[in-house]
């Protein structure tokens, strides 16, 4: 299905895109820049299901789980978590919720090598990333957001020094995705600084100009 849609259908508008294929979205950008409050405001807007690995991975880590107790290793450190964890976990959501309107991933992909593992996976579903949001926010605006948060949720990986390694981790791994998304014309760059309704607003103004 995904092939005859691709070559010829390309031009349809995204009502009526959606009503034979997923909206799928991939949400991303540094610690901090507000990808999960977006996503839930997006999920509620279009019906998608939200992948919020971060999620999945701390409520693994809570529940002191083989998955999150390995996963704990690694994020208290302010590293990424391995692909081959990431990959397996997020095939088995995929095949869980296959029944949706489309998804909104949060948290991954957050390397290429992710990025096309989630391709793979999804053309193995018949569907496709949609849209890639780049969430735009200055470091230091980041840095402050994140050591507020860890003051009030107590969070392990919202302390000074693991913030600074989180963002050298995005730098080096993460940020070349916006160069892997825009050459297939899927990335939109979203200034992420203003308010919570006015960043949504921007973000809805991309996806309401897309055709397929």
């Amino acid at each position: 299905m995904l092939n005859i849609w691709q070559n010829e259908k390309k031009y349809l508008p995204l009502h009526v895109f959606m009503e034979y294929n997923m909206l799928n979205i991939v949400i991303f950008g540094a610690p901090g820049t507000g990808k999960g409050t977006q996503s839930e405001l997006l999920t509620k807007k279009y019906g998608l299901h939200h992948i919020s690995t971060g999620e999945i991975l701390r409520e693994e880590i809570e529940r002191k789980s083989p998955l999150g107790l390995l996963a704990d290793q690694h994020i208290s450190r302010g590293h990424l978590v391995p692909d081959e964890l990431m990959i397996d976990m997020l095939a088995d959501i995929l095949d869980k919720t296959a029944n949706t309107k489309g998804y909104i991933f949060d948290g991954f992909p957050r390397t290429i090598a992710q990025a096309q593992a989630l391709d793979k996976l999804l053309n193995e579903r018949d569907t496709a990333v949609v849209a890639v949001l780049s969430l735009k926010v200055e470091e230091q605006e980041l840095i402050q957001r994140l050591l507020k948060r860890g003051r009030e949720s107590g969070r392990s990986d919202d302390k000074l020094e693991v913030i600074e390694n989180r963002m050298k981790v995005y730098k080096a791994q993460t940020d070349p995705l916006r160069d892997y998304y825009k050459k297939k014309g899927k990335l939109f760059n979203i200034p992420g600084s203003g308010s919570i309704n006015d960043v949504f607003e921007e973000i809805v103004q991309e996806i309401s100009r897309l055709s397929f």
